[in-house]
């Protein structure tokens, strides 16, 4: 199949907002892993959609938020980074909140990238996604579409008397969506798709998610220990798969401190067996997985660390 437009995609918001769950849907099949809990995206993840002569490249980017590490500050680089070079920018908001300062902060980026900082040549417009429409009243959803318009005519105008783009109000289209259920989401596609260049396939025909094995893999222990854990230990969880001879694979689970080990490990190992078995689920038949906690202290603040685990 010949692809005549091709482009990316920057889907930002956030923490919790949906980002990974809507990025799955869109692409129809698991490309990101997903969590309940914030800040589970640690880095750009991409996910491929083929749609007839055109592929849609979507990036999944970490939560925007306020860090407190130099992993926090490192991922909110990475969702700002993840506006260069793209053609279309896909701001994701909760039906079931109020517009307040981080969806703020997270409009003024996109509306900086649609002033000047894109990679089309013509006006872009700014998509505004009001997601979990399926949990909030009509009229709760009115009023967060009332929201949207307001924080971006506000961003524009900021912007430019900022002086840190040039062009005066962004043009924007609000799409009320559900990533659960996929409501809405035809039309948002729609709109992403028209924005792609003309230009052939960035990926062949069956990849649907540019990411490594190894790191996959990672991820998809670091989801179910996501699953299984208190509050607060999940954000002192890195994972990173040191050997790959398949079908044997060997993961290892980084905390910072030692009482955390064995929480990780369970009673008599329990958590990590659940760990491995409902990972390898997930596998092509026959992987061996094998799963190690080590402690690595204040992993998250030490960019030595960060750097050896790609983050």
């Amino acid at each position: 199949m010949t692809v005549h437009r091709s482009g990316f995609c920057a889907v930002v918001g956030r923490p919790n907002v949906g980002k990974s769950t809507l990025v799955n849907r869109i692409v129809g099949t698991k490309v990101t892993i997903t969590s309940p809990r914030p800040n589970t995206t640690r880095s750009a993840v991409r996910g491929v959609l083929h749609a007839g002569e055109t592929q849609v490249v979507f990036v999944d980017t970490p939560g925007l938020h306020k860090p407190r590490s130099a992993l926090g500050a490192r991922m909110n680089e990475a969702a700002t980074a993840s506006l260069d070079d793209v053609d279309a920018v896909v701001v994701l908001v909760e039906a079931t909140a109020s517009v307040g300062p981080g969806d703020r902060r997270v409009l003024g980026h996109a509306v900086r990238w649609a002033q000047g900082g894109h990679a089309s040549e013509s006006a872009a417009p700014v998509f505004v996604a009001v997601n979990k429409v399926d949990a909030a009243p009509r009229p709760q959803v009115a009023a967060r579409l009332a929201q949207v318009a307001a924080a971006v005519e506000a961003a524009s105008v900021e912007a430019a008397a900022a002086e840190v783009a040039s062009g005066g109000p962004v043009p924007f289209e609000v799409f009320p969506v559900s990533a659960a259920t996929g409501s809405g989401l035809r039309e948002l596609v729609e709109a992403v798709v028209a924005r792609m260049p003309e230009g052939p396939a960035y990926y062949p025909d069956d990849m649907v998610r540019d990411t490594s094995e190894g790191a996959w893999v990672a991820d998809l222990v670091r989801e179910q220990l996501l699953a299984r854990l208190d509050e607060e230990l999940p954000h002192s969880i890195a994972c990173r798969v040191t050997e790959w001879e398949w079908p044997r694979v060997r993961c290892e689970v980084l905390v910072e401190r030692d009482s955390q080990k064995g929480i990780v490990i369970g009673k008599g190992g329990a958590t990590l067996k659940a760990v491995g078995t409902a990972v390898r689920r997930q596998l092509p038949p026959g992987a061996y997985l094998e799963l190690f906690v080590r402690v690595e202290k204040h992993w998250q603040q030490r960019d030595d660390a960060l750097d050896r685990l790609g983050l």
